[in-house]
Order: C-alpha cells, then sequence, then structure tokens
C-alpha cells in the first residue's frame, strides 16, 4: 500500500513539474534533486501514517489485551470464590457432623449410665424380698392395689413358689379390706402350677376373665413404672441441670 501510494505522488508530482522542466529549462539535476525532496517528504508522510497507523493498532491491541485479561482474572476470581464458598460449607458441614456425633455419643453414655443405674436398682430388688421384716408389709400392699386395679369376683393369682405360704396367709386380711372398699366380696385362686421365676424379685401378677385382664403387681413393673417418672430426675441429678432446657411442667 506504502508502495503504491508514492509512487502515484511521485508520478503526481513528474506530471505537474514536466511543463516546467520543459519551459523553464531546469537542468536535469535540478529535477533529480526536486524528485529527491519529494521522494522524501512522500515517504516521510508515508512513515508518519504507518506509525500513526501502527499507534492505533497498539492501542486498540493494549485495549483488547486489557479486556481480555480483565475477563480472564474476573473468572479465575469466580472461580476460586466459588471454591472457597465450597471448601467453607463442606467444613461446617464436616463441623456440624463431628459436633452431631459428638452429642449423640456422649447422649449414648449418659443413657447407658441411667440405664446401668435402673439395673444395679433392679438387681437390688431381691434384697427387698430377702428382708423378711419389710417384705410382708409390702407384698401386702401389691396385692391389695392388684385387687382394687380389677375389681373382678374371680381372680386368677400367680407369685413365686417360695411366696405361696405368705401370700396364702395375707390373702384373708386383702380380701377383708377390699370387700370393705368395694363392697364385694372377690375369690382369688392362686395358681400352684404355673409361678413367677425364681429370679423374680416378688411381687404377684393376676388375671381376671380368662386372662382378658391382667394385672402385673411385681416389684420389677412397680420399678419399671416409677422409673420412667423419675428418670429426669435422676439425669439431672447424675448430670446436672439442663441449660437448654426451658419448660419443666
Amino acid at each position: 500500500y506504502l508502495d503504491l501510494f508514492m509512487r502515484v505522488k511521485v508520478l503526481r508530482t513528474i506530471i505537474i513539474l514536466g511543463p516546467f522542466h520543459i519551459t523553464m529549462g531546469i537542468s536535469d539535476n535540478d529535477v533529480q534533486k526536486q524528485l529527491r525532496h519529494m521522494m522524501a517528504f512522500i515517504e516521510q508522510e508515508a512513515n508518519e501514517k504507518a506509525e500513526e497507523i501502527d499507534a492505533k493498532a497498539e492501542e486498540e491491541f493494549n485495549i483488547e489485551k486489557g479486556r481480555l485479561v480483565q475477563q480472564q482474572r474476573t473468572k479465575i476470581m469466580e472461580f476460586y470464590e466459588k471454591k472457597e464458598k465450597q471448601v467453607e460449607l463442606q467444613r461446617k458441614i464436616q463441623s456440624s457432623n463431628s459436633l452431631n456425633q459428638s452429642r449423640l455419643l456422649c447422649l449414648k453414655a449418659r443413657e447407658d449410665h441411667i440405664r446401668n443405674v435402673l439395673d444395679e436398682g433392679r438387681a437390688n430388688l431381691s434384697k427387698i424380698s430377702a428382708d423378711t421384716a419389710r417384705y410382708p408389709a409390702i407384698l401386702k400392699g401389691l396385692i391389695m392395689q392388684g385387687l382394687l386395679q380389677l375389681l373382678e369376683k374371680e381372680v386368677h393369682l400367680r407369685c413365686r413358689q417360695k411366696d405361696q405360704s405368705l401370700v396364702e396367709q395375707l390373702l384373708p386380711e386383702c380380701l377383708d379390706a377390699l370387700e370393705k372398699q368395694w363392697g364385694n366380696k372377690s375369690n382369688v385362686v392362686i395358681d400352684k402350677t404355673n409361678y413367677l421365676a425364681e429370679e423374680s424379685a416378688g411381687g404377684v401378677e393376676m388375671s381376671a376373665k380368662g386372662g382378658k385382664i391382667k394385672v402385673s403387681s411385681t416389684l420389677e413393673s412397680r420399678l419399671d413404672l416409677i422409673a420412667g417418672q423419675i428418670v429426669p430426675q435422676i439425669r439431672t441429678a447424675l448430670f446436672g441441670p439442663n441449660p437448654n432446657r426451658k419448660f419443666f411442667d
């Protein structure tokens, strides 16, 4: 493009200066000098034009490069910001899982300890039946509670084999007390073929209506009943009050 431009300029100059050379009798040296001067001028203009084009191209290149660099930088920052959020989220999830596992282990250890306390209490029940001074009154109370729960005229009673004589001794008093409170008489038959297990802590089991109605009035059943009520107190006594609990009623 520059070569063609220079050629056109030179030709135009020669055409313009040609008549002066003919009419004014300019020497060849002068003509050549003028031509060189014009060619230098044209070359200078071409160089300036080329520099202007290069400068503009460089400016556009820098602008486009800056845009692309900023675009990629933004993408990279967004990518690593997303990665950081994912890592932070994963860390929080792991921390929450670890905390929950620790809480579950702590709760399990507490429940195991409470269960051990109850098991120890259940194991000590046998000491109650072994106390000949206290056990008759306790057994009488268990029989009375069972009869008052049933309030049936025909009652089937099971006890431990070693408690049979004591039950037979206490039963008349219990039936008299029941008649006074209920107003009706009850006939209690002791099952002498199917006793309670010997490892039982003591007490009686009663049934009526052919076994359709059953009442367990053993020491184990009484412990299970009271355990469901006093477990919160046991937990507080062992581990202190729960700071997260707001209501106690």
